[in-house]
């Protein structure tokens, strides 16, 4: 059963800028390893944080650093989630996430679905 669907996208070029003129945001927004990413990666990151948000019902106190992207052996991505996610997740019955990130063309977006028990 479907828990919820998140999708963000978001402008690279901005997102860029933004991240210049606010340095503080990078640290509030990211893991130490995701800052480590190129900024397309950390765009698209920024994305999946976002659809996640969505997918579990934009939720009051989610805590960036609580859903960190991380990939698998083959470089699929997923998130690593802990404290105030983990507990969403929990009240929500989710036992599967699913992530989808892509950047191209100046865009980088992200889809996330959340999937409970049948």
């Amino acid at each position: 059963m479907i828990v919820g669907v998140g999708i963000d996208v978001v402008d690279i070029g901005r997102f860029a800028e933004t991240l210049e003129r606010t340095p503080a945001l990078a640290e509030r927004v990211f893991t130490p390893a995701e800052r480590d990413r190129p900024i397309s990666s950390q765009a698209a990151r920024f994305a999946a944080k976002e659809a996640l948000a969505k997918a579990l019902g934009a939720p009051i106190g989610l805590q960036w650093h609580d859903a960190e992207v991380v990939s698998d052996e083959n470089g699929r991505p997923w998130f690593a989630v802990r404290g105030t996610v983990e507990r969403r997740c929990a009240e929500l019955g989710v036992k599967t996430m699913h992530l989808s990130l892509s950047h191209d063309a100046g865009v980088a977006s992200a889809m996330v679905v959340l999937e409970g028990a049948e």
